[in-house]
């Protein structure tokens, strides 16, 4: 190990910026470079050939890992039990790939001897904290470098080092956006999205087809336990082909776009598209499902952490004790969420019309105004008197001080 010392592990994603990144970082380090190659269901090329690209590109060693089912477990799920929506409305498609990236960068690191971990992102966003503060929570000894942000590597100057050197990579073809997709969605950025009064193109999207013009109706039952999706129309499924089924039928209908402005942990807003029909259709689904089978107060709680949780996951908290005590929490809400939950995909929404469950609160007979009927309305009576009494006496002092309503205006006296 104290042979490579000096070696830095890059997060590799194949395309130009840190393919270009592994021969610019051992220019102007003098360090030999690691890339890691992290498929978290992001689609495109085979790893085995981003791999040897990596290799081609200069990097002494490449470490590649099929973290798909990894991923949907250890990180949708735990964000599918939280429901969690950053803003009300960002399924964290790309916060939730970071830590299990960061966690392969750090056993890559190990494995390979490097002291130095090194990632593809600016200095503007929120993915280079995330990288930052998961490695630092995993390996405190561990540095972090960022190509982008601390070595002056542009756009420009990446196309030039490429065509310099004749890398295999292609370097004419121009993305007017910024892109990162997983199984849990897709993210994108820039280009003439950053002027929020541009509605966004159809070439924009490719997770879902538009919904103006959508195919019949697609008819779903989604069968859960404890919290986690382990059937489709009664099919088993794991977790990460829950998703996959989810994106392609959900996709299809137009499910899961949202373009919102949204505040980033860097202090400034941002606008961002995301796609995430899959997320959206299994958040919509499991909500439902609690709604059912969560005792009020816990649930009631369980909304308001939810939101915290979010917030933490997409400031780069993922591994912070907060999180993780929120986690336990979460877990525990979980062990009655179980049954079946149908659904109508179409037009852009995901629309529950069925919940079935063995572990449901919901009493028919209790909630039936027919024959049948189990509750006892004369109980309401003294209910009422004494759930109002804090109220009413409140309310009874106003009208001694002159502070009442004024039933002229509608309004609450001023003071005497």
């Amino acid at each position: 190990m104290g042979l490579h010392k000096d070696r830095i592990v890059l997060a590799y994603s194949g395309g130009l910026d840190t393919s270009v990144a592994i021969g610019w970082i051992q220019e102007q380090t003098g360090r030999e470079v690691v890339a890691v190659a992290v498929d978290v269901g992001q689609g495109g090329e085979d790893l085995q050939v981003i791999r040897q690209r990596a290799l081609d590109c200069g990097a002494v060693e490449a470490y590649v890992a099929d973290a798909r089912d990894e991923f949907a477990e250890e990180y949708c799920m735990p964000a599918l039990k939280a429901n969690a929506l950053y803003e009300g409305k960002y399924p964290l498609v790309s916060a939730l790939s970071r830590p299990v990236i960061t966690k392969h960068l750090v056993r890559a690191a190990r494995q390979f001897g490097a002291t130095t971990v090194a990632h593809g992102c600016t200095g503007k966003g929120n993915d280079q904290v995330r990288f930052e503060v998961s490695i630092t929570s995993m390996a405190p000894d561990l540095d972090c470098i960022a190509p982008v942000r601390d070595l002056a590597l542009t756009r420009d100057v990446a196309i030039d080092y490429a065509e310099r050197h004749n890398l295999p990579i292609e370097t004419t073809k121009h993305n007017p956006f910024s892109i990162d997709q997983n199984v849990w969605g897709r993210a994108i950025e820039t280009g003439y999205l950053e002027d929020i009064w541009n509605a966004p193109t159809k070439d924009v999207y490719t997770y879902t087809d538009d919904p103006t013009y959508p195919p019949l109706p697609d008819e779903v039952i989604i069968s859960f336990k404890e919290g986690v999706p382990v059937a489709i129309d009664g099919r088993p499924v794991t977790p990460l082909e829950a998703i996959q089924e989810l994106n392609r039928r959900a996709g299809a209908q137009g499910i899961g776009r949202i373009d919102m402005v949204e505040d980033r942990l860097v202090g400034i807003k941002s606008r961002e598209i995301y796609e995430a029909p899959g997320a959206i259709a299994l958040i919509t689904a499991h909500a439902e499902l609690e709604s059912v089978t969560l005792e009020r107060e816990l649930h009631r709680y369980k909304r308001t952490m939810e939101q915290r949780w979010g917030e933490l996951v997409y400031e780069a908290q993922w591994f912070s004790p907060l999180k993780k005590g929120m986690d336990t929490f979460i877990d525990y809400t979980q062990q009655y969420v179980t049954g079946d939950i149908r659904m109508t995909l179409h037009g852009g929404r995901a629309v529950v019309t069925g919940r079935r469950s063995e572990t449901s609160l919901y009493d028919f007979n209790l909630a039936t105004y027919e024959s049948g009927d189990t509750f006892d309305q004369s109980h309401s009576r003294g209910f009422i008197e004494i759930y109002g009494m804090t109220s009413k006496l409140a309310a009874a002092r106003d009208v001694r001080f002159g502070r009442g309503i004024d039933f002229g205006t509608g309004n609450l006296n001023a003071d005497n």
